[in-house]
């Protein structure tokens, strides 16, 4: 992109969502007296007896955990979906409500109470790869579950309740708002181009070479071109794949290796252990969706330092998201950790 952008106000399109974000990179030039915050001490301590999720250790409602050695799945002791909550129905003029239900489960990424994913070794995280597969395909033949959301919350500024390393599931009934919308953007391309939304988009963005932060042989790490969060990261494969169940298993190392990559590279890049939201976005289960393309994406709140975070309030809550450097920005300074 011409060098202005990156001291410009624009605005850049989200073609996943159909939405635009406002990018105003002269802002950080501004002196910054607002909060600060100390850095996240990093854990360095294997096992927790006080912690509910460690090995042998007993939940809140009296369940042991097993001696796990590995990845760990349960159902989440208070999750936010049920599956057998009462049929609800509720229209009343403009008011409507009905009952949700799912399924929610934790992932243990490891026995380990400190080892955060840029810790693990590849094949310890291709062994967590190989538990959302397991976990997709089995809830997708569910009946009463149309959408399973993969996601993790790093870092007590995310919201993370237990500092375990951990993610989650949440398998429900309907399917998402944000999913809906990039359904509709990838079906509208597809029915057009009669390909994939995403392969096109990675293939130029591989040939311009400006927002990619990382690359192996079947998967691409890359700064997207309409980013929301400064340091956000979009993980795809390189062919178009509609859920994580269709990986091989070379695909599988290769990300496992770019999930190891950008992590360790977001650890390095404020010399902090490194927050975020993490999630994948891929095909929902009720049915075929030929146009949908796996992807992977990093949602992280710091902006400048370890201690100063991007908040979304004012504009960004009552009008359209803006960020305060460019994806191009970011991207370099990724890619050259």
């Amino acid at each position: 992109m011409n060098e202005i952008f990156n001291a410009t106000p624009h605005r850049r399109y989200n073609i996943l969502t159909g939405e635009w974000v406002l990018v105003s990179p002269h802002r950080t030039k501004r002196p910054w007296q607002g909060k600060q915050e100390s850095s996240a001490p990093k854990n360095n301590i294997s096992y927790d007896p006080n912690c509910y999720l460690c090995a042998n250790n007993t939940r809140m409602n009296g369940e042991v955990n097993p001696n796990y050695k590995n990845t760990y799945v349960f159902k989440n002791d208070f999750g936010a979906l049920m599956s057998d909550s009462p049929n609800l129905n509720y229209n009343e003029g403009l008011l409507k409500a009905e009952t949700e239900t799912g399924i929610c489960k934790v992932i243990c990424f490891s026995p380990n109470h400190s080892e955060t994913l840029p810790d693990m070794e590849i094949s310890a995280i291709e062994k967590v790869i190989e538990v959302w597969q397991k976990e997709y395909l089995e809830l997708s033949n569910d009946d009463s579950i149309n959408h399973v959301q993969i996601f993790e919350n790093k870092g007590a500024i995310m919201g993370c309740s237990n500092p375990h390393p951990h993610g989650q599931i949440w398998a429900q009934k309907s399917i998402p708002n944000e999913v809906l919308k990039k359904t509709t953007k990838q079906q509208e391309y597809f029915i057009e181009n009669g390909k994939s939304l995403l392969e096109d988009y990675i293939k130029q963005e591989l040939k311009l070479d400006e927002r990619i932060v990382f690359e192996n042989d079947s998967f691409v790490s890359l700064v997207p071109f309409w980013a929301v969060w400064p340091y956000e990261v979009l993980i795809a494969p390189k062919r178009q794949t509609q859920h994580i169940g269709h990986l091989t298993d070379l695909e599988k190392r290769d990300y496992a290796e770019q999930i190891k990559i950008v992590t360790q590279k977001y650890d390095k890049l404020f010399n902090t252990s490194f927050p975020y939201s993490s999630g994948i976005h891929q095909s929902p289960t009720d049915k075929s969706y030929p146009e949908w393309h796996l992807h992977m994406s990093f949602y992280p709140p710091l902006l400048r330092s370890a201690t100063v975070k991007k908040f979304m309030v004012g504009y960004e809550m009552f009008g359209m998201p803006q960020r305060d450097i460019t994806a191009e920005i970011a991207a370099n300074s990724l890619k050259d950790l």
